[in-house]
């Protein structure tokens, strides 16, 4: 039986190739669409062309495609950002 962080890396790992598919890699409306797994996210954009801006920065080689590294490098940003944001939120709650 997978732990718990098992179970949230094959989720993560598995949604990636369900929006990839075969050919391995997200294109713009796929990382639009996969994107959509984080509301949060979106809904704090300020820029409606941020993620154009997002994906042309993961596009590593400039073809339109994002791989499962560079999509990932993303993830783990967010993620550090949101651990930053509740370490930050969990000292202030402690203070009161």
């Amino acid at each position: 039986m997978p732990s718990q962080m098992e179970h949230a890396m094959e989720t993560m790992m598995f949604t990636f190739h369900k929006f990839a598919g075969d050919k391995g890699y997200l294109t713009k409306e796929d990382f639009r669409v996969i994107m959509e797994e984080f509301p949060g996210f979106l809904e704090n954009l300020k820029d409606p062309l941020a993620l154009g801006k997002i994906m042309k920065d993961l596009d590593q080689c400039q073809d339109g495609k994002v791989g499962f590294q560079s999509c990932f490098s993303l993830i783990g940003g967010l993620i550090i950002a949101c651990n930053d944001y509740f370490v930050v939120h969990m000292k202030q709650k402690g203070k009161k």
